[in-house]
């Protein structure tokens, strides 16, 4: 399951969104979000599927490899799913508990549950198209250069930008040290597998230890090798490439906003 993880990955290529600036990328991205929790009609999200695929498209990843990212979601899809479905209260019941009446399903807790569903996996798929077209070290200049107008206000961009990216560039890397100290733990005899799963969630809590011992190494030997680079953050730091915008990204503003004023149009048709 842990190696189905790709949020934090970066896959190098040379589409459209891959040439894109990093600050449009971010911002467009939670444009991109905005939208996704605005809508609510079946021909909004219709065309709200189109467009992510035509995202998925032109950043020319492997859709297999993105939809790969939505498996360690499905544990979190159904509880939502499940919550939504039995906890809506609606007029039209659809179906009741001949054991328990007050447990049901209703009209509007199905279109509830199908909704948030939809949400969680667009917005999976949305950050996952962000992060693997955008290097790391692009993400956090970007982070930074639009968090900058607030160190007006004494907020620490520089620093925010740094401990959002490398916190999301260990994702894939504590994944992948729990997959090993998992198969170390199985040549041991440890069984991660079987039962239900109270049963599997109560082995995991051997592995908490030296996960944790690990991830600790790993940040001190982070800070040590930026000690020893003489790194003190963002102050008259120079970068070897400089963002600029392009005309790219102006067609790419403006096909979203035009996106966005067609989506609510139709959703207040709807």
């Amino acid at each position: 399951m842990f190696k189905d993880i790709t949020i934090g990955q970066y896959v190098e290529g040379n589409s459209f969104i891959h040439k894109m600036d990093a600050r449009v990328k971010i911002l467009l991205s939670l444009f991109y979000i905005i939208i996704l929790f605005l809508i609510s009609s079946p021909v909004a999200y219709a065309v709200f599927t189109a467009f992510t695929l035509f995202l998925v498209y032109l950043s020319k990843v492997p859709p297999k490899f993105i939809l790969r990212g939505l498996k360690p979601m499905m544990y979190i899809l159904v509880f939502t799913a499940v919550l939504n479905l039995f906890m809506t209260q609606g007029s039209t019941v659809l179906w009741v508990c001949p054991f328990w009446s007050t447990l049901k399903i209703t009209k509007e807790g199905l279109t509830t549950a199908v909704l948030m569903i939809l949400r969680l996996v667009y917005l999976v798929i949305g950050t996952s198209v962000l992060t693997l077209t955008t290097s790391p070290l692009m993400l956090t200049d970007g982070i930074e250069k639009i968090l900058k107008p607030f160190e007006i206000i004494k907020v620490p961009s520089h620093e925010i930008a740094m401990m959002m990216t490398i916190a999301i560039r260990f994702i894939p890397t504590l994944s992948e040290e729990t997959e090993k100290i998992m198969k170390a733990q199985m040549a041991r005899g440890a069984d991660f597998e079987s039962g239900n799963v109270l049963k599997r969630a109560k082995a995991m809590i051997p592995l908490l230890v030296p996960l944790f011992i690990s991830a600790f190494r790993r940040a001190d030997d982070l800070a040590v090798a930026m000690d020893s680079r003489c790194y003190h953050g963002g102050k008259n730091r120079t970068r070897m490439k400089q963002m600029k915008m392009t005309v790219r990204d102006l067609w790419a503003t403006l096909f979203m906003v035009g996106f966005a004023a067609a989506v609510i149009f139709i959703q207040k048709l709807m």
